[in-house]
Formats: structure tokens, sequence, C-alpha cells
């Protein structure tokens, strides 16, 4: 393969995958608990400027772009206000817990509600578990204290979909649960990032298309 065609194409390649995340960040804007992912992406300077700093073998020299493994970003959301008295957000660390057909797995998402048979549950049905891992029950009046909710700390938590994780839980969370809150990202700011990546990563892929036959891009 001709390198210049190469080079220009890992780099397509790349920019693509960050558009695809990007597209998924905007459609769950608005979904509670929703943890964006990010793929890092390093050009062959920046290897070798790291890999020297390390005294870390360089090894085959890469002249395309490297598309490095997706990440989520754990980051702490700020909270909306929302005034329901199932909804739940966690403040700093910590994921809720309910128990799917899959087994436990553990959320971000504290948009709960009540099952027919009087227990809390998110919105795929499944119960939410409190720290002992027992369901919780609803009051008759419709609510739940906040302290009812177990908070998980897991350490490593792999993303299975958009808002549920798996792993290995280590004791309780250094965070705290409130009431009638969601967590949330800041939608519009968000959005507007997410547009402007967009509209940034394709003058780049058009102007390295571009440069294939030898032309310039304006």
């Amino acid at each position: 393969m001709d390198l210049g065609l190469y080079i220009a194409a890992s780099g397509m390649v790349a920019d693509q995958t960050r558009q695809a995340q990007l597209s998924n960040d905007l459609a769950n804007a608005s979904t509670p608990g929703y943890k964006a992912e990010q793929s890092p992406q390093h050009s062959f300077g920046e290897l070798l400027l790291s890999n020297t700093s390390t005294g870390q073998q360089i090894g085959a020299m890469n002249t395309g772009v490297q598309l490095g493994h997706s990440v989520v970003d754990m980051a702490p959301a700020g909270m909306q206000t929302t005034g329901q008295p199932l909804d739940f957000g966690i403040v700093g660390t910590g994921f809720f817990a309910v128990k799917t057909a899959q087994g436990v797995r553990y959320t971000r998402d504290g948009q709960f509600t009540t099952s027919g048979s009087g227990q809390l549950v998110d919105s795929a049905g499944d119960p939410v578990l409190g720290q002992s891992g027992a369901p919780i029950a609803v009051g008759a009046e419709g609510t739940v204290p906040a302290g009812s909710l177990g908070l998980f700390n897991v350490p490593d938590a792999v993303k299975q979909g958009e808002n549920l994780y798996t792993g290995t839980p280590s004791g309780h969370a250094s965070g705290t649960v409130r009431s009638g809150v969601i967590g949330s990202l800041r939608t519009f700011q968000s959005g507007q990032q997410a547009i402007q990546a967009i509209d940034q990563t394709l003058q780049a892929a058009s102007t390295q298309v571009g440069s294939l036959d030898g032309s310039t891009s304006s």
C-alpha cells in the first residue's frame, strides 16, 4: 500500500471512531448517569517522545495514527434537580446495584420507579438493591429514604451497554446519595462541544484526502 494512502486512511479510521463516540454522546446527553467513551489517538512522534521518557523500547515504526483502547470517563457529573421522590443522584463516587436477568449490574442512573409489587426498580423493571443485596420496598407514600439505597465501590467497572457496568464490588463507596436529583451531562454544552469536534475531524479528513494527489485543501 502507498505510504501516504496508509497514513491518510489510518487517520480517517481514527476520526470515524471518534465521530461515532461523539454521536453516541449526543444521543445520550439527556440519559441519567450516562458516561462518555473516549479513544486516545497518538501519532508516531508522540509515541516516540513517550517511550524515550520512560525508557521503553520503541519497536517497529508506525507511520500512521494509532487508536488506543476506548476508556469510559468516570468523572462525576453534575446534578439536575427533578423534584421526583424516586429520582436519586450520586454525589461523588459509587454505583447503584440492580438485579438483572444476567446477574447484578451497577449503574449511575438513579431514575427509578415502583414495580407492581411495591419494589424500587430501574427503567427496565429490574429491582434496585440495598447495601445488603436485598430489594428495596417503596413506602406507602411512594418514597424511599436515600440511605436505603446501596452505594457500591466498583473498581475497574466495565461498561455493558449504555448505563450498566459489571465488576467486583469492594465495600461501600465514598459518595453520597441525594433524592430528587439525577446525575446528567451538561446537555447543551456537551452537544455544542461534540458538534465542534465533529466539524474539526471532518475538516482534517478532507485535508488528508486532498493531499494524496498533491493537491491542497483550503
